[in-house]
């Protein structure tokens, strides 16, 4: 396996999104009356599973005749769906979530995120942000629309930076409170207003961990459906080794040679670290792999 071939967890969707036909009406009737649409069964936003592993689809027309259904793609032809409540779920614990999405087929797993995070921005946007009318779902439920002001809203995503500061040839973990005993990861934060990635990066690892990084780049990105996140993944140099952490936001940190990620990764580390679906598992293979 090569560096680059490490992909990160909730990517590589089979569907066709077909976003050009998403505005048209009469295209997305007919989808919902194809013989071989689909609709994604769901335990409030938690997948139903297949014996087999895999997402539990069932016939579109065994809905009620009210559902309300978004279009997620088309696989091979065949529309998919996933079914919006008007009553916000009991979602549950997320050590439960995580376990299925452990176990998901890649592409699988993507198909989820997508309908996991579109579920949720339509439970959390049913007014107009613009004059506080209630909206109602446009473009085959990638939009929604204000008749009173003619204002239309679209799913959004947050941006979360997810670094690995790198210094002689070691790489800084962290851990946070709420993490399982044992379990280092990447330090990560939300992107604010008027930053760069680069800028984001350099900011957040000044704030937890008392350090100053430079030649940030990027490596990989991951959307992260809890709600609705885009995980970029980057490597920043450190200028200097010494900590000054953030014990508001960090348990504990330190620098990991990279065969201790290495162990870590394995399984037969002295600590433990983020699941493969994970994009800080992606980071961390990725840099151990390039030793």
């Amino acid at each position: 396996m090569t560096p680059n071939s490490v992909t990160p967890g909730f990517t590589g969707s089979p569907l066709d999104r077909t976003d050009e036909n998403r505005p048209r009406d009469e295209v997305i009737a007919a989808w919902r009356a194809h013989p071989e649409a689909r609709v994604m069964l769901l335990d409030a936003l938690d997948p139903v599973i297949t014996p087999g592993g895999g997402l539990a689809w069932m016939p579109l027309d065994l809905l009620p005749p009210d559902a309300t259904t978004l279009f997620l793609g088309l696989h091979n032809g065949a529309p998919r769906f996933v079914a919006a409540s008007p009553a916000p779920p009991e979602l549950g614990l997320r050590q439960a979530i995580f376990h299925v999405a452990a176990t998901l087929p890649e592409g699988e797993a993507a198909i989820y995120a997508c309908a996991r995070s579109l579920l949720d921005w339509h439970r959390r946007h049913g007014f107009c942000a613009n004059c506080g009318v209630p909206t109602h779902v446009t473009r085959g439920g990638w939009a929604r629309r204000c008749d009173s002001c003619e204002a239309d809203h679209f799913p959004r995503t947050d941006p979360v930076v997810i670094m690995l500061a790198i210094h002689d040839d070691h790489v800084l973990l962290g851990r946070q409170h709420r993490f399982p005993p044992g379990s280092y990861s990447a330090l990560a934060g939300f992107v604010e207003v008027g930053e760069s990635i680069e800028e984001a990066v350099t900011r957040e690892l000044r704030e937890e961990a008392g350090i100053i990084v430079h030649n940030v780049r990027y490596v990989a990105s991951q959307p992260w459906p809890f709600p609705s996140s885009l995980m970029i993944g980057c490597f920043a140099d450190a200028q200097s080794p010494e900590l000054n952490l953030d014990t508001q936001e960090l348990e504990d940190a330190f620098w990991a040679s990279r065969q201790e990620v290495r162990d870590a990764l394995s399984g037969t580390g002295e600590f433990g670290t983020a699941p493969p679906y994970a994009i800080a598992h992606t980071l961390l293979r990725r840099w151990a792999e390039s030793g």
